[in-house]
């Protein structure tokens, strides 16, 4: 781990990126040294040089806890996993295929014979169950003291309502033992209506806000507001490719093709500064995620706000 990492880190701040078996990365060759290392490898690799990292797997299918216990064996005692929540935790359109067996074959007809499952299709206890699995797998993370957020990045059809509102509060009930952190991609949320009431709802149920630095001037667009909901705050980078934004039909990579300045990353330094004063720890995630592209800009905020601390 670089000076500037480890500086941070013992301060509360941890900075690192959402993926690290991103193909794009593989294949840049400028990181990992070897393109034929193995998973175990990777990780080990990358553990190595930055304090947490972000799953995405995560989203795809829920995870199991064997793939768990091998996160935890295969990085250091004090690293830490943000998870990204399933996608029928939050909302999105899930294919049948990732379901576990045995939810998916005791679907009601009427969900069964459509092309995707919406967790509001689901009976109430179905969706509990759905909850408690994931949650499950997650235990050994959990356990070994490594599980750092489970991320709940929302679709941008959903906007702030009484339902919607409902819905993230049951949510939290369903895992009162993790950190649950909530990413709006709907504007209508943080504009100037519904801001004040987003943010008071988070602190009120103890949920993070995950602050984000993106392409303004979308419906999908989130302003870069720095506010802390609970004792951990977390901002996500994901480039500012207005281009690629909310275009269809290409890849997550190359929808977050991004390539940070310094100038652009020091507007944060005041920002997470004041994240700082006001939650017991911070994490700074990279989501440009192709090539290289976040591994050096994870590396450019370290070392920029390492020595804005000093």
């Amino acid at each position: 781990m670089t000076e500037a990492a480890l500086a941070l880190k013992e301060r509360g701040i941890l900075v690192g990126t959402c993926s690290w078996t991103d193909p794009t990365l593989i294949e840049a060759g400028t990181f990992y040294p070897r393109k034929e290392m193995s998973a175990k490898e990777r990780l080990g690799f990358y553990a190595e040089r930055f304090p947490i990292v972000e799953v995405d797997a995560t989203y795809y299918a829920p995870p199991s806890e064997q793939v768990a216990g091998m996160w935890v064996e295969r990085t250091p005692p004090d690293f830490t996993f943000d998870v990204k929540a399933y996608r029928l935790l939050t909302q999105h359109p899930t294919p049948h295929r990732s379901l576990w067996k045995d939810i998916r074959e005791g679907l009601p007809e009427e969900v069964a014979s459509k092309n995707n499952v919406y967790v509001r299709d689901l009976p109430r206890d179905l969706q509990a169950e759905a909850f408690s699995r994931f949650a499950e797998a997650l235990l050994p993370l959990h356990s070994a003291g490594k599980l750092g957020l489970v991320l709940f990045q929302l679709p941008p059809y959903v906007y702030p309502s009484r339902g919607s509102f409902g819905y993230l509060k049951w949510a939290r009930e369903q895992m009162p033992e993790y950190a649950m952190a909530v990413e709006f991609r709907n504007s209508r949320w943080m504009d100037e209506e519904h801001a004040e009431e987003s943010l008071e709802f988070l602190e009120r149920h103890g949920i993070i806000y995950v602050c984000v630095d993106e392409p303004q001037c979308f419906r999908s667009s989130v302003p870069p507001v720095a506010a802390a909901t609970a004792d951990v705050a977390e901002v996500r980078f994901h480039g500012r490719n207005a281009e690629n934004w909310e275009k269809r039909d290409i890849s997550a990579a190359e929808r977050f093709r991004y390539d940070y300045t310094r100038e652009e990353l020091e507007e944060w330094l005041d920002r997470v500064e004041t994240l700082a004063d006001a939650s017991r720890e911070i994490h700074l995630m990279m989501n440009n995620c192709y090539s290289d592209f976040g591994i050096r800009s994870a590396g450019m905020l370290a070392d920029l706000l390492a020595e804005h601390v000093r």
